[in-house]
């Protein structure tokens, strides 16, 4: 591939890490009724819901039973799963912890997965890359006295990790054949409907404060739409083990 086109790829990554970055921050600022299950589930609701109906209103929708089904409930799963473990565990651990636990983890498992399933051997400089912007990311932490360390908030932070880690392997093997706008359009709004039932438990009812209803716009258009659009384009062009290193731009945001 061109070295324009990687660069291209690079740079649609990192800025949409950097939208991500916000996430946990806005997450804090949402209305004490609101419950991380619940933030998850309305942003995946309000991003796939836009998507779906940007690539509807423009003639991109192609669902047909060529679709690998596999992939596609993996890549949604990984998705919904990524959503409830991320936000419960920025509420057990605090923004910076959570953050960095979940994103500092992604690239060591999405590298090992992407070894075995996809067959994608990192180049040598993705070895020293990675292991400075983690220790980089823990710097970031050290002084810091808000955040907390808690062994189950820790725990979820590592299975969004791996959660996200099977999105990324999923969406990747989506992107071969499918163009960015019609992954996002048919894996979000499935991503959203696994994650539906806990907005049963959890009503949004913080969403009709007016400060909750800024937050869920931003979290949904932005951090969701927009943001998985940048990263799923760059996904495109990049290795995964690449692209996950770059979203360690996430936790510096953050």
């Amino acid at each position: 591939m061109p070295k324009s086109r990687v660069s291209q790829g690079f740079w649609y990554v990192l800025f949409g890490a950097m939208l991500w970055g916000t996430t946990g921050t806005a997450q804090v600022f949402a209305p004490d009724a609101a419950n991380p299950l619940s933030i998850g589930a309305v942003r995946i609701a309000i991003g796939g819901s836009a998507l779906l109906i940007s690539a509807l209103l423009r003639g991109r929708f192609k669902f047909n039973n060529s679709w690998p089904k596999r992939e596609v409930i993996l890549a949604a799963l990984g998705m919904a799963a990524y959503q409830a473990f991320f936000f419960s565990a920025v509420s057990r651990t605090g923004v910076a912890i959570g953050t960095i636990v979940t994103i500092g983890s992604v690239p060591l498992l999405t590298g090992l997965l992407a070894a075995l399933f996809l067959k994608e051997k990192p180049a040598l400089r993705w070895y020293p890359a990675t292991a400075t912007a983690i220790i980089g990311c823990i710097l970031l932490i050290v002084p810091s006295g808000d955040d907390r360390v808690n062994t189950v908030g820790v725990l979820f932070a590592l299975i969004a990790g791996l959660s996200f880690s099977i999105y990324v392997l999923a969406g990747k093997y989506l992107l071969v054949k499918y163009p960015t706008d019609t992954v996002l359009a048919v894996v979000l709004p499935l991503g959203a409907l696994f994650l539906s039932p806990v907005l049963f438990v959890y009503q949004p009812t913080w969403v009709l404060e007016w400060p909750g209803f800024m937050i869920a716009l931003h979290l949904g258009l932005l951090a969701t739409a927009l943001a998985y659009t940048l990263f799923t384009a760059g996904l495109s062009l990049l290795p995964a083990s690449t692209a996950v290193t770059v979203v360690l731009a996430e936790p510096l945001t953050a």
